[in-house]
């Protein structure tokens, strides 16, 4: 069984810059009063749009979802306490850090340092912004030895770090995720199946890149949009996703998909109710 605490890889590249404002947030319809001197009428209550589908994007899913993924990435449900985590697992990627495995070798670690010294000159961290920028794309620990992984724990303690991890998570992997399953007609568990896959594949031009996990998918079967069914779209979809895990030791365990993703689809639970059972590497967690 692998060690608790394996945290995503991407690939050794660039990751694309995901232009901002992809999110796509559910508001629920606005029913309107009639007056008590005139009922509502025919019209009336055409004019009332129908309350749209809750997404992943929606409050109380999001932070199942991030509770499911760190229960992978943390062997943890306490994802909030991740913003301060770094380490270098040998992976070939540098350092690994924060809520979503940021990487010092694939790009989002030195867009994140970025973001977060844009929005707060002289922070902990932008003295490293130079060593960042060279060991971009290589598991080199140049210019960022010894101190980084204290500097990366105390801008933790800040808040405003704290949110530049959100946000760039959002950005990057949550939103695309999102976007990219509403616009397939996949419900909330369709949407955080997408979700995990990003956070682990990335979504670049490599074979096992999400885009290419759901072109393998969209091979066997088609997504609801399309007119396909859902559950027999996932596990296409998780069909794909385990042979891409499989083709990097790092991922060789597929306990994510077999005994926590393919459980919920099994279930029917594409809305991702709770109370949710799932296990990982062999543990068992619980959402009420």
């Amino acid at each position: 069984m692998p060690a608790p605490h394996i945290r995503s890889a991407r690939p050794l590249r660039f990751l694309p810059r995901v232009l901002l404002g992809l999110t796509l947030v559910a508001v629920p319809a606005t029913a309107v009063a009639a007056s008590a001197s005139e009922p509502a009428g025919p019209e009336t209550a055409a004019a009332a749009p129908a309350p749209a589908a809750v997404g992943l994007d929606d409050p109380a899913k999001k932070e199942i979802a991030m509770k499911i993924v760190s229960s992978a990435e943390n062997s943890s449900l306490d994802w909030k306490a991740q913003y301060k985590y770094i380490e270098d697992i040998g992976d070939g990627r540098g350092y690994t850090a924060g809520i979503i495995g940021f990487c010092s070798g694939t790009h989002d670690m030195l867009e994140l340092v970025e973001l977060y010294t844009d929005r707060k000159p002289g922070n902990v961290l932008a003295k490293y912004l130079p060593a960042l920028r060279e060991v971009d794309g290589s598991d080199s620990h140049a210019g960022l030895d010894p101190n980084y992984t204290k500097d990366w724990v105390k801008a933790a303690q800040d808040p405003e770090f704290k949110k530049a991890q959100n946000d760039e998570r959002d950005r990057v992997y949550f939103n695309p995720a999102v976007k990219r399953g509403k616009s397939d007609g996949i419900g909330v568990l369709g949407q955080f199946i997408y979700y995990d896959a990003i956070v682990m594949h990335g979504d670049g031009g490599d074979s096992t890149s999400f885009s290419n996990i759901r072109k393998r998918a969209l091979a066997k079967a088609k997504p609801p949009a399309q007119g396909g069914n859902e559950k027999t779209y996932l596990n296409a979809f998780l069909d794909a996703r385990v042979w891409a895990m499989k083709q990097e030791e790092a991922h060789e365990d597929t306990s994510r998909v077999d005994t926590a993703q393919r459980v919920f689809v099994k279930k029917n639970n594409f809305d991702l109710n709770t109370p949710l059972d799932w296990k990982v590497y062999g543990d068992s967690f619980h959402i009420d």
